[in-house]
């Protein structure tokens, strides 16, 4: 059951847009400025504990839930469109969709679509693409595995201030984005309407993982090769590789890759830094500004993750050049 307690918003550490970064009674907190408002120094807010009390991966952050200063005022901001996200929640929010009044192309002819299967694949990804392609349009897909809010990700942050990125879709129950789709089809689908080079997909920070075969969202990656199939696209699967994890199941190829090769439906490419010509990836991160770990560890650590991350940057790059001759 979920935990909740109050308490006295202290400080504003961090503002950006749908983010605010604060303490409650010098306990850090967030508060997802779309669904809720903001709130300022000296607020009585509800917060959602659960998260932390249980020990789980969200950094030791509370939830802000509501902001009891408002007292019988309240809080609305109009949105888009008709389309609502977390639906039959208390914080269901009408988010709007990018399909509205649109006709969505019913082919990405050739579009290069990389799925990602962890949150810290997509920056590598990103940044060899536009070492490699710098006028290429990259558009990132959030699916709904991870954090459903785009606001959390400081990466996709850095990303879009770097010029790494330059367009957000988030889909299904995902938020957030500069562009909202119903689902993974359709947000690849307005990728490719607003004229995308290629397509970075893949599940936003935070994973579920129960340790069996199929339980991890990091699973998204199939219906993400599967659709851009279906949608006439080219898949290629970003493989998680390391050398320095210790679990056997994600001791060299993961264990998460192999069965994501066996799910899919179609054929995809599974790029290997072995057959191609992969840039030094963590000098580039390190121009960029960037600092990207997995399971905390850098390239420095774990080089064979980030090189066979940055393979799948190098494919897509590839597949440009030659819908571009």
């Amino acid at each position: 059951m979920p935990s909740y307690r109050t308490g006295t918003v202290g400080e504003i550490l961090e503002e950006r847009a749908g983010l605010q970064r604060v303490t409650v009674d010098g306990q850090r907190s967030y508060v997802l400025t779309q669904l809720i408002g903001p709130v300022s120094i000296g607020d009585r807010v509800v917060v959602n504990t659960t998260a932390v009390d249980l020990g789980l991966g969200t950094g030791g952050w509370h939830v802000v839930h509501w902001n009891l200063s408002r007292g019988d005022d309240g809080w609305s901001e109009a949105g888009p469109g008709h389309i609502m996200k977390l639906r039959y929640t208390s914080l269901q929010v009408d988010t709007g969709a990018g399909e509205e009044g649109l006709v969505l192309p019913e082919s990405l002819d050739g579009l290069p679509v990389v799925a990602c299967a962890l949150h810290s694949q997509v920056p590598i990804v990103a940044v060899v693409l536009k070492h490699l392609r710098p006028d290429a349009r990259v558009a990132y897909v959030m699916t709904d595995g991870g954090s459903l809010p785009l606001a959390l990700s400081d990466t996709v942050h850095q990303l879009r201030q770097q010029g790494l990125l330059d367009l957000t879709i988030t889909a299904g129950h995902a938020f957030g984005g500069d562009v909202e789709a119903v689902n993974v089809h359709s947000a690849l689908a307005l990728a490719a309407h607003h004229r995308a080079d290629v397509v970075v997909a893949g599940i936003g920070p935070g994973v579920v993982g129960t340790g069996t075969k199929l339980g991890h969202t990091g699973f998204d990656v199939v219906t993400t090769v599967d659709a851009a199939t279906a949608l006439d696209g080219v898949p290629i699967l970003a493989v998680r590789f390391s050398d320095a994890d210790e679990r056997d199941r994600h001791h060299g190829p993961s264990h998460h890759t192999i069965t994501a090769v066996e799910l899919a439906g179609g054929q995809l490419i599974v790029p290997s830094p072995d057959d191609l010509d992969v840039p030094d990836v963590a000098t580039l991160l390190e121009a960029a500004g960037l600092r990207v770990t997995t399971m905390g560890r850098g390239p420095s650590d774990d080089p064979a993750f980030f090189s066979w991350t940055g393979a799948a940057g190098v494919a897509a790059a590839d597949l440009m050049g030659q819908s571009r001759r």
